[in-house]
């Protein structure tokens, strides 16, 4: 047994002092992504805390506030349009139990007059926009601003007219493929292999081993944005269905597990975003840039903006002075 530790303790010495020096100095072994943008200020559903989710409102209103990036969904309707709206069936968004896949374009009902707000429960959004927008119109409107777009169904039609949507207004730099199913990110991937792509959920696991077992300052990365919840929000402002996911100690575990400056940083070193979703309070604004994150998904888009402004204005007035509060003074941020 000693001799076997003799010779092991070095090579795992070694291996561990490779791998600090690897996740510090990623450029070492890997290119820098240059992504064509970098997020701080992000739209979810285009601001749907104050206006109606994915309308032409919403995603005028989120630009007169700066926002980096308008998050969206698509859905296709019967005769083949691409739609933007969160959900295939519309009794939540219309008070209609139909599905957009059986209806045509202008068959789609308009959105009720105020919608609560998913992910800040007892408020709600209003607007004098109640249509359904093309995704077509929204690259026409804001040809310039980046958009994360997420496909919600596995169909290859959808995946194809988008794809050819994002080339014929020439925005592939500026287009992110989403998706929470690695097979649809696949056939994502395949359609157009040029626009950046996020983290899926069985990814992000897999990025959450390769940094503790210090695999990852070796491992290639082909994402380019990891996109997650705070898990600090949970049980405040998400509430996850499954029960697994509310209990209070695997929310502690996760945010103890996920929220680490050290990764976000060397993540940032290697070119791949992190925005952190979907934050609706300053207190929860203020912890996801402490914590490292590039950008922040918010249903507020004035809100958001206003802190910003404040927040960078006091870090140019004190010279950087409002470093992250770490909980270790380094790695941890404080829950």
């Amino acid at each position: 047994m000693l001799p076997s530790l003799y010779y092991l303790a070095p090579v795992l010495g070694g291996y561990a002092i490779t791998s600090y020096y690897l996740l510090k100095n990623p450029h070492i072994l890997h290119k820098r992504k240059r992504l064509s943008f970098h997020c701080r200020h992000i739209s979810h559903r285009g601001g749907a805390g104050e206006r109606i989710e994915n309308t032409l409102e919403a995603f005028d209103n989120a630009v007169s506030n700066h926002t980096d990036l308008l998050e969206l969904d698509c859905q296709m309707t019967k005769d083949g349009q691409v739609v933007v709206s969160h959900d295939q069936n519309l009794l939540r968004q219309t008070g209609r139990d139909l599905n957009i896949s059986d209806l045509t374009y202008d068959e789609l009902p308009p959105y009720k007059k105020s919608l609560e707000v998913t992910f800040f429960p007892g408020h709600v959004s209003t607007g004098s926009d109640h249509r359904i927008p093309l995704l077509e119109e929204v690259f026409r409107r804001h040809p310039d601003i980046p958009i994360n777009i997420e496909i919600k169904e596995d169909n290859e039609e959808l995946i194809k007219k988008v794809s050819d949507l994002v080339k014929r207004y020439q925005r592939t730099d500026r287009t992110i493929w989403a998706s929470m199913s690695d097979r649809i990110m696949r056939k994502c991937q395949a359609v157009n292999p040029d626009m950046p792509v996020m983290f899926t959920p069985r990814r992000g696991a897999l990025l959450l081993l390769l940094y503790y077992s210090g695999l990852l300052p070796f491992v290639p990365l082909r994402e380019s944005v990891v996109e997650s919840y705070m898990p600090s929000i949970i049980n405040r402002t998400y509430f996850p269905h499954s029960p697994l996911l509310r209990n209070r100690f695997l929310v502690y575990l996760q945010d103890k597990l996920m929220m680490r400056k050290g990764l976000f940083r060397h993540l940032e070193e290697r070119g791949i975003q992190i925005y952190l979703w979907v934050l609706n309070q300053e207190s929860d604004f203020q912890r996801a840039l402490d914590c490292g994150a590039s950008g922040i998904m918010t249903d507020y888009p004035s809100k958001l903006h206003r802190f910003l402004q404040t927040y960078e204005g006091g870090q140019r007035a004190g010279g950087g002075a409002q470093e992250g509060v770490a909980g270790d003074g380094a790695e941890r941020c404080r829950y």
